[in-house]
């Protein structure tokens, strides 16, 4: 009687290589360049300034460069403390970035408020972070922090004081994201240390930090917009294109959507 095969090993869920959401979706996001932009990455050595790479180009076309899979990687879920914006946004930017990188700190200070001011508060957008540490033990320290935070609804307070102009330079010992969660207004200062060396922020970090490796991105700033990958800190325009051309979409979905239940009414 033949000896029974041993069944083919599962890759381990902490494996770094693009496997989880498929080659399809790998080689969308690896076409368009996560990598290719002048964005931040480890083994960068520059100084910071703004990304100088080529933008995500928004054609005629509002589906052309936009990948579906991608698309599904929001979570829209109300109780998420590290998002703002409605969870039933038309458009949702998935932003993955380490406090560490300078090129995050631009996005965050230079470009994000105002997509806020104007989408977010109108409810076109949602943007959810994703936690991404590249740069090491103060990366990952700075990210379980803003987890941390997030618990007592400072998220967005904490990114603020971490992302603000010099900040970076001062590290992210542990000292160091405790001073910045006082500074954000993290009231019990006792749970967020606490917080911070729990397994429950790893586990939060990891997911976070897998979600990205999974789909081919290996530098800072990347973001998704309704599954358009788009990298480095580029110009407003890009973002306000990308943003407004997948509010255009989505308007036109419901709108076809609507038109179709109407028609299956009528017969």
């Amino acid at each position: 009687m033949p000896t029974p095969k041993k069944p083919a090993a599962t890759p381990s869920k902490s494996s770094r290589k693009p496997l989880v959401y498929g080659a399809v979706v790998v080689l969308a996001a690896g076409l368009l360049g996560f990598a290719s932009y002048k964005a931040t990455s480890p083994d960068d050595t520059a100084k910071d300034t703004t990304a100088t790479g080529p933008a995500a180009e928004v054609s005629a076309d509002p589906n052309e460069g936009v990948y579906p899979e991608l698309a599904k990687l929001a979570r829209r879920d109300a109780d998420d403390k590290l998002a703002i914006g409605p969870a039933d946004a038309p458009v949702v930017l998935i932003e993955y970035a380490d406090f560490k990188c300078g090129y995050c700190g631009k996005f965050a200070r230079d470009t994000e408020p105002g997509l806020i001011e104007k989408y977010v508060k109108d409810g076109t957008l949602r943007i959810e972070w994703r936690n991404f540490p590249i740069f090491g033990e103060e990366s990952e320290t700075a990210a379980r922090a803003a987890w941390a935070a997030g618990q007592q609804d400072r998220f967005w307070e904490f990114h603020r004081a971490a992302y603000a102009e010099g900040a970076k330079e001062k590290g992210f010992g542990k000292d160091r994201v405790k001073a910045l969660a006082g500074e954000a207004g993290v009231k019990d200062l006792d749970r967020f240390m606490k917080d911070l060396d729990g397994d429950a922020a790893r586990a939060a970090v990891k997911k976070d930090q897998e979600q990205a490796y999974g789909i081919g991105a290996t530098s800072t700033p990347s973001f998704l917009i309704n599954g358009r990958p788009i990298a480095g800190a580029q110009p407003d325009e890009t973002f306000t294109r990308a943003i407004e051309t997948a509010a255009e979409q989505a308007k036109a979905e419901t709108t076809g959507n609507a038109g179709d239940d109407a028609g299956e009414s009528a017969k």
